[in-house]
Parts: C-alpha cells; structure tokens; sequence
C-alpha cells in the first residue's frame, strides 16, 4: 500500500480533501492529521479497525486510545456528568493541548452503555474511564466534525519510537502502512498534550507534556464568592458554612479546600477593610464547629466578580450591585437562598444572629447539593 500525501493549507481549507480523508476514516482506514502538538492517527472506533491500529503501532490490545472530538460541544455524549473542576479546565483549556480522563460513576457507564453501540462503548471504555482530547487546530478539528464514527487518534509513531511532529516524521516510521497523510507542516508545539485526571482528592498529571502543573491548578481553580453588605455579618458566614459542607461532600479537611482546587472567598458592597466578623456572627458560627475569628472583611471590586465561578448574593439589592460592577456576571450570580433573601441581623440581638445562620446554612446545603463534584 502507498500513502498518498496530501498537503493542505491550514489558512485556507480544501474541504473536499477533508472529505475525502474523513470517507477514508470511515471506511476503516488510517489516516495521519496534524495538531498542535503532533500528528495523530485517525481511527474510527470499531473493533476491525482498532485491531488495525494496535498491530500499526506495536500495542497492547487490552489498552484503550484517547477519544477525539472536533468541538466541545460533543463531550456530553461520552460523559453525562462532568465535575465542577474539570468543567473549568475545559473552558480554559479546551480546545488546546491537553487530554483529560474522565472517571464516571457505575450509573453513567450503566448510561452510556445504553447510549452507545457496543463496540464503540467497549472500544472506548475501560474502568469506568475515558480519556478525552479536543486539539486546536483547524484541519484535526474539521476532520473530526466531518467524519460519521467516533475517532480516537494516538500519536502517528510507533510504540516507544518518538512523536511524529511533522510530515517527514510521520512517513519514516508509517510509510505504506496508513493509507492518507494530511500535511500542513510542522506542528505547533512539537511535544505530546498534557494527560490529567480529575477528581475528588485533586489534579494528577498522567503524562506532562504542553501545560505545566502550576498552569493547569490555576486553570481548573473554581472560586466562590459570597457578598452582603459590609462583609462582616452574614457573608463571612456564609463562607465559613460552604467551606464546612464542601470539605464534607469533598471529604477533606477545611484547609486543603485551596489544596484540591476550590477557593471560596466573601466581600461587601461597601468599600472598607480590615474589620473583623461581628461577636455574634462569630458566636453563630461557633456554635455550628465553624471558627471565622480570623474574617477580615474586604470590598467588593470587579476584578473579584470576575475571576468568580459561582457568586451569591444575600439581598438582590447586593445581586444588583454585583451586576452593574460586571454585567457578564448576571448569568452566575445568584441569591444565596433563592428566591428569598437574607436579611442583615446587624444591630439585633445573638438570637437574630442564631437564625441568620439557620437560614444560611439551609441555603448552603442546598446549594452544594446542586454541585457535581
């Protein structure tokens, strides 16, 4: 067999040249594509074909490739529920150089195994996991639209051989046996994406590669922002009741909440800092195992709201504030307590004090009920 080379122009696609490589996949064949980091191997996910991969490439039959998709939107087939963190990182880092596995639950892989055919669910799963890429680039993302089956796409080289990072790579160590090389040059980075996997006890990095850990903490961070007033009564309440209840769900402790990679702060609509929470707000929330002895209020400014994922507000008057500071900030900030609002109990006795924080931490567990984790 000779591979045919076709050379294209990332600038300006031939879309009939992706068709035709994207009939070529379909059809079982093996088609080389660039990304941004290096050539991959296009391979639909059916077992004749995967059979087909694994003897190209010198690989353990047991093992599963990583599933390409040509645009984000397309993750929710492959996984129904995706957690707080990943859901950050794939907005920060999707398309881009990194693959993320994903751990589902025994009742989405029940889901998907329902969905999806059974070669493609078996061909694609393996312990309850599923590792996922979607590159930058135009020709790997309009090849991956185009084509009719899902694709997984390892790196175009043999097992132990180094990554392809161009044409000429591609042909020394594939040539006659892939039946199509798409050509746009060398790739961007000329190194393998970053692996990661996500879940309940943090960030690990399977395979480094594009994005450094310190890159990829600050990009799947998720923030939580409580804003009231003056930031010493009910908001800082709210703070210290979330990181209660988050480290329970989260089952960790309090002070590594910052260490997996959730940060929950609170501030107010008037501007003065350094006070300390109210006695009685601290008494409330020491009643209830939570010490916010060392809140140091702060103002609220739009470099705050907009670094938030998820901000709630005690009153719609504090809601209103928040959205005339950033307007793109209406479609995540909300009432702490839904259609209620929280009414400050500064000035009233412990007992106004006791029952602000009843009705915070009622709101608080139903909000973190709400979260996928």
């Amino acid at each position: 067999m000779e591979t045919k080379v076709v050379k294209l122009d990332a600038a300006n696609i031939d879309s009939a040249k992706i068709n035709e490589a994207a009939a070529l996949v379909d059809a079982g064949g093996l088609v080389a594509f660039p990304t941004e980091t290096v050539y991959g191997i296009a391979c639909r996910v059916k077992i004749d074909s995967l059979a087909k991969l694994d003897n190209l490439k010198g690989r353990d039959h047991a093992k599963r490739y990583t599933l390409h998709i040509g645009q984000k939107s397309e993750l929710d087939k492959y996984v129904p529920a995706i957690g707080l963190r990943a859901e950050k990182i794939i907005k920060n880092a999707w398309p881009g150089p990194l693959t993320i596995v994903f751990e589902l639950d025994k009742k989405d892989i029940d889901k998907q195994q329902k969905n999806l055919e059974r070669e493609v669910f078996e061909g694609l799963y393996k312990n309850n996991s599923l590792g996922i890429r979607c590159p930058d680039n135009p020709i790997a993302a309009m090849l991956l639209q185009t084509t009719s089956n899902p694709v997984v796409a390892p790196s175009a080289n043999i097992t132990g051989q180094p990554p392809a990072v161009d044409a000429d790579q591609v042909l020394a160590q594939l040539s006659g046996q892939i039946e199509l090389l798409l050509d746009t040059g060398p790739c961007r980075y000329k190194k393998s994406s970053t692996v990661v996997k996500i879940g309940k006890k943090g960030l690990e990095i399977l395979r480094p590669g594009v994005y450094s850990r310190a890159e990829l903490e600050a990009l799947s961070q998720v923030k939580f922002l409580f804003v009231c007033t003056g930031n010493t009564c009910r908001s800082p309440m709210a703070e210290g009741i979330f990181r209660k209840y988050l480290a329970e769900k989260l089952q960790c402790k309090v002070d590594h909440l910052d260490k997996i990679g959730y940060k929950i702060s609170s501030a107010g609509v008037i501007d003065n800092v350094g006070f300390p929470a109210s006695t009685e707000a601290i008494a409330a929330c020491a009643a209830k195992g939570i010490d916010i002895k060392a809140h140091k209020n702060k103002g609220l400014s739009k470099e705050l709201i907009e670094e938030s994922d998820f901000i709630f507000a005690m009153e719609q008057i504090h809601q209103e504030h928040i959205i005339a500071l950033s307007p793109d900030a209406a479609n995540r900030c909300l009432l702490l307590a839904g259609d209620e609002e929280i009414h400050d109990p500064i000035g009233h006795p412990q007992k106004f004090f006791n029952s602000c924080a009843e009705r915070i931490e009622k709101a608080v567990k139903k909000r973190i009920g709400e979260l996928v984790i």
